[in-house]
């Protein structure tokens, strides 16, 4: 591990700890100059890395605006528009500083004064932004806040056995949990917890907000476009999880005036004082929210209502109006400036730097999150902490959070609607035929397996359990062999013939086990991979790996992982990659044990027609560019988000595509069946 890369790490880590308590197993502490090194536990050696920090006489309240303002120890919310103010202070002050050595005395020295989920939230976002600290990695989540993963009362388990060992003993104390997670199957909502706890899955979802956050300035290209795509994105690998536990597919919560049906109870604690996370009770109907303790003084229904029917209205007669009153047209057909998708992206999600008019069009996205999480104490009459729709690394866990983003999915549903649809053009590759293809596990064809894997975190790096061991979480969870893609190519071109490989997958059948309709399974394509790829003339065999997907985040560094690593100043091929992007044993959908019938689909394009040009020397972080894009450059891809399944039924031949299998007839397509098993077991051994 490099120098840099170790001073910043054990920022990360015991977040609810002062900045002088001992870290790494009691090995390393950080040295304020004017205080005293906190004593080792009985029976610990003393620190063998003491870092020093120097007086900072600019580290202080006065130089750190609003950032402050969110008292240490209460939820922190990246929807709340106060909260956001104060993470762009906070954001700024270390943006400011100037390399890693710099960094960590200004943050060290703030650390205690301001929010612990703040502090971790605008250190992550400066280190993924900063070009000097491109080689720098943040921990997992779980390891730094394992209390927004694993219920309470696991983790007094832990520390009741913890309290009984001896002074003598040196093996970690290991938690065994999951799959089961917080609830029963008495609610049909709890046969997809599994997926919807899953810790990969909300570190991504809370990743992706710190990569992309909201109203923090920044150059983001197209990135009211991966708002919409990403999430959407999540919502048909969620549809695919509930058919393959024989549950339909998810609904839109459009009508804020009726009771929401299913409650959800995380057990999970804000901090590590105990102070729960607010539960909401079946039926819950929502309220208009007075919030002041958490900086929300005002949210009405009806301002929700108004939103929603400025946004439609939009939509409908095809423009935006911006602040000064002008007409800007929505429309994904254009040569020169923003997509349609993109402005209304900006919008939804109110990012107040890149939004038109905000003033008008709201903050829809955000206040529904905080609306609803508020619903069981939406006045502060019990002092109750909100719930875990609140923030983005927990929001996830909650069943509502689909039915909110179904709705929020759909206001750009109806915007795509509107577009017109691809030509026969726009879909085909002259010259290119695909003649097959197929995915191979274990010498089988089409025939991909699915189960459990575990994986292990150190709680104690996050919270002080007072022991001299590691405390150890074995989580359980969902994960799928490897496979490989196989694609029989022909290029009748008489040189070489760049191309874009473009591969997604779906259910087959509906609820009632009928094959889809095009218009039906569109919005349950999940991308799997995209992919550049030089034929040469005559035949062509493209073999890729799934473990190479361009959605998923193939490597995730523990506490442990980074400190592993030699000093040697040089990093290895994983260290290109920035942390963003989908869980990679979470690529394929659960299936069923008899096994469940899915289509892959594949599709080549033309890249001189989907390239972007791109500024030299762009930072080299790429992994999950269809979801997190490329660091300081361009979205790498011309095409929108989704093509071909973000638009209706395109003409081919003068008839309209009934079915996917219809497109298929293109020579540069190709569609076949697979299935996919679940061997509830584990998938690795």
């Amino acid at each position: 591990m490099t120098t840099a890369q170790r001073k910043l790490l054990h920022l990360f880590e015991k977040p609810y700890e002062s900045i002088t308590q001992p870290r790494s197993g009691g090995t390393f502490v950080y040295k304020l100059d004017d205080e005293p090194v906190v004593e080792t536990r009985v029976g610990e050696a003393p620190p063998t890395t003491v870092v020093p920090v120097r007086a900072r006489p600019d580290a202080n309240i006065r130089n750190l605006g609003s950032a402050t303002s969110i008292p240490r120890g209460v939820a922190f919310s990246i929807f709340v528009k106060k909260h956001r103010d104060a993470a762009k202070d906070l954001c700024d002050a270390f943006m400011r500083t100037q390399g890693p050595d710099d960094l960590m005395e200004y943050a060290a020295r703030v650390k205690d004064l301001v929010n612990e989920s703040l502090f971790v939230y605008a250190l992550s976002y400066t280190i993924v932004r900063k070009q000097e600290l491109r080689n720098i990695r943040i921990p997992l989540l779980p390891e730094i806040f394992p209390n927004q993963f694993v219920p309470q009362e696991e983790l007094l388990k832990t520390q009741a056995v913890a309290n009984r060992m001896g002074t003598s003993e040196t093996s970690p104390i290991v938690l065994e949990y999951g799959p089961e997670f917080t609830g029963t199957n008495i609610k049909p909502e709890h046969r997809v917890s599994y997926w919807r706890e899953d810790y990969g899955f909300n570190s991504h979802h809370w990743h992706w907000h710190v990569v992309f956050p909201t109203g923090l300035g920044g150059t983001f290209d197209r990135k009211g476009e991966i708002f919409f795509y990403m999430h959407q994105q999540m919502l048909a690998r969620y549809d695919m999880e509930r058919l393959s536990v024989g549950l339909s597919r998810v609904e839109k919560l459009d009508n804020w005036r009726v009771v929401v049906p299913d409650g959800y109870f995380s057990k999970l604690t804000v901090n590590n004082t105990g102070r729960a996370w607010g539960s909401r009770q079946d039926d819950t109907l929502l309220k208009d929210v007075r919030r002041a303790d958490l900086g929300i003084d005002s949210l009405d229904i009806t301002d929700m209502e108004n939103w929603r029917s400025r946004l439609m209205t939009a939509i409908s007669q095809g423009f935006i109006t911006d602040r000064n009153g002008e007409k800007v047209i929505l429309s994904d057909n254009v040569t020169s400036g923003k997509r349609g998708i993109d402005i209304l992206g900006d919008l939804v999600e109110a990012d107040s730097v890149l939004t038109i008019n905000g003033a008008f069009y709201g903050d829809i996205h955000n206040m529904g999150h905080v609306l609803i999480s508020l619903a069981h104490d939406y006045n502060n009459a019990h002092r109750e902490e909100p719930g875990v729709m609140f923030g983005p690394s927990t929001s996830a866990r909650d069943p509502v959070f689909y039915r909110w983003h179904k709705f929020v999915d759909d206001i750009f549903e109806q915007y795509k609607l509107t577009q017109t649809p691809y030509t026969v053009e726009d879909l085909s590759l002259p010259d290119v035929i695909v003649n097959r293809a197929s995915v191979i596990r274990n010498n089988e064809a089409n025939t991909l397996t699915t189960g459990f894997s575990v994986r292990e975190f150190e709680t104690s790096r996050g919270l002080d359990f007072n022991s001299r061991v590691s405390m150890i979480l074995r989580m359980t969870h969902m994960d799928s062999a490897p496979f490989d893609y196989h694609i029989h190519v022909t290029n009748n071109h008489y040189g070489p013939k760049e191309v874009t490989v473009r591969i997604f997958l779906a259910p087959k059948h509906n609820e009632q086990g009928l094959e889809m309709n095009f218009m039906e399974q569109r919005l349950l394509w999940s991308e799997m991979d995209k992919f550049r790829v030089t034929l040469k003339p005559g035949a062509n065999h493209i073999v890729r790996a799934s473990k190479d997907s361009t959605i998923t985040n193939p490597n995730e560094f523990t506490f442990r992982d980074l400190e592993a690593r030699p000093d040697t100043g040089v990093e290895g091929e994983e260290f290109d990659f920035c942390g963003c992007g989908w869980p990679q044993h979470l690529l394929l959908p659960r299936g069923k044990p008899e096994g469940m019938a899915y289509q892959l689909f594949y599709m080549l394009t033309d890249f001189e027609k989907d390239k972007v040009d791109q500024t030299e020397g762009i930072r080299a972080c790429k992994n999950a560019v269809s979801f997190c894009g490329v660091l300081d450059a361009k979205f790498p891809d011309s095409r929108p988000m989704g093509f071909p399944f973000d638009r209706r039924s395109p003409r081919l031949l003068n008839n309209t595509v009934t079915s996917v299998a219809d497109l298929a007839e293109l020579d540069n397509i190709m569609l076949h069946d697979v299935t996919i098993t679940f061997l509830n077991r584990n998938v690795q051994q």
